[in-house]
């Protein structure tokens, strides 16, 4: 008995162990909340991956708020070409020499028989001056020749002289006649020669580029390696039009004298009325194309060649010479009408949102916006029925 009260005694509960105990369980639960935690964002985390999987973001198509006047949003067709003279030279000598004189450059305006520039011709005004002067002996030669051919015929009729004496006195008038009309010939060609040391404008124009300086070497066809044939490249600034290349396809959509706009990408905002004045008989082989020349029915001098153009086809008469300010449309496509309001869609960070527009005209296929757009905005083109504001998009 005594052993088993000693047992008994002996029995102690250690308090320091149970602190800890008390102590291990608090941090369990805290490990608990934080897995806790761990779940629900791991449930959102999934759900997000679950929704993209069976809620795909919807691909689209987009288009674009742009400025236009009705000419353009009517045209028929759109085609792209350059301004072209259709009267222009490169001018050119046809003697050679060296170049001592050039009177025009760039942007000057010339007249038709302008000398504009000249070569050295010390060596043709001396030739000039021989075939001069041969001229004058020759002139002086015929009235010796004609003043004995009458003396021998006065002799002859009196039987003074003999025929022959008379036959050589009328041989020697012709021989120095046509030493006179050699000598003429002589000096017109001494004449020509030294014309063409000087170069002239062909016609009225505008100079657009010069090709030689004073001390070059011209030749006519610049037969030597450092010799020049160009001196200067003019153009008749009243003969521009715009050459542009339609497809084959399209061809049979335009006709002469058809009304046409014209806008030059230097000036796009403003717009030339134009026609259509020769469809050029040929095609393109390696392009399909058939090249129209386009005219202008009035411009500006702003107007200059190699300018690149856009030519507008218009489909009425009446549009040429209407004077249009540019309005703001898109395609009759990219407008939606959700609970009686017009609603277009854009894309922010990849979602469809909604924006409300106040419509004008209608031009065709495309629609004036006067409130809720600006230029260059994009647009998504023929939304879906079921798009809504806030739908995943993918953009094509």
């Amino acid at each position: 008995m005594a052993a088993d009260k000693a047992d008994l005694a002996s029995l102690r509960i250690d308090k320091s162990k149970r602190e800890y105990s008390d102590t291990n369980s608090g941090g369990g639960r805290k490990w608990l909340v934080i897995l806790g935690l761990l779940v629900v964002l791991m449930a959102i985390y999934f759900s997000g991956i679950f929704d993209s999987l069976f809620s795909p973001a919807v691909k689209v198509q987009m288009t674009r708020a742009t400025l236009q006047t009705a000419a353009q949003t009517d045209a028929v067709l759109t085609a792209s070409g350059y301004v072209v003279a259709q009267r222009k030279a490169s001018v050119a000598s046809k003697g050679t020499g060296r170049l001592v004189f050039l009177g025009v450059v760039e942007g000057d305006k010339v007249s038709k028989n302008q000398i504009i520039a000249r070569l050295e011709d010390n060596d043709i005004r001396a030739q000039l001056d021989e075939a001069r002067a041969n001229l004058k002996l020759q002139e002086a030669e015929v009235e010796i020749a004609e003043n004995t051919f009458s003396r021998q015929k006065s002799l002859l009729d009196a039987g003074a002289s003999a025929q022959a004496d008379f036959e050589n006195a009328s041989a020697q008038v012709k021989r120095v006649k046509a030493s006179i009309d050699l000598a003429k010939a002589r000096v017109q060609a001494a004449e020509v020669a030294l014309e063409n040391t000087r170069i002239r404008a062909p016609f009225d124009g505008t100079v657009l580029t010069k090709n030689a300086d004073v001390g070059e070497i011209v030749a006519p066809l610049a037969a030597g390696a450092n010799s020049r044939a160009a001196v200067v490249t003019i153009a008749d600034m009243t003969s521009l039009q715009v050459e542009a290349d339609v497809s084959e396809s399209n061809i049979d959509k335009i006709r002469p004298d058809m009304d046409c706009e014209i806008t030059l990408d230097a000036y796009p905002q403003q717009r030339y009325a134009a026609y259509v004045a020769k469809i050029v008989p040929t095609a393109d082989r390696s392009k399909a194309t058939v090249l129209v020349k386009v005219g202008f029915r009035n411009y500006d001098k702003r107007v200059l060649p190699e300018m690149s153009a856009k030519v507008l086809f218009l489909s009425g008469k009446e549009r040429a010479a209407e004077p249009e300010t540019p309005r703001l449309v898109i395609p009759q496509s990219a407008l939606v009408v959700r609970d009686g309001e017009t609603i277009v869609y854009k894309v922010e960070d990849e979602k469809a949102k909604a924006h409300a527009v106040a419509i004008g005209d209608k031009f065709g296929n495309f629609v004036e916006i006067t409130a809720g757009l600006q230029s260059g905005d994009r647009l998504i083109d023929t939304p879906a029925a079921d798009l809504t504001d806030g739908s995943a998009v993918e953009t094509e």
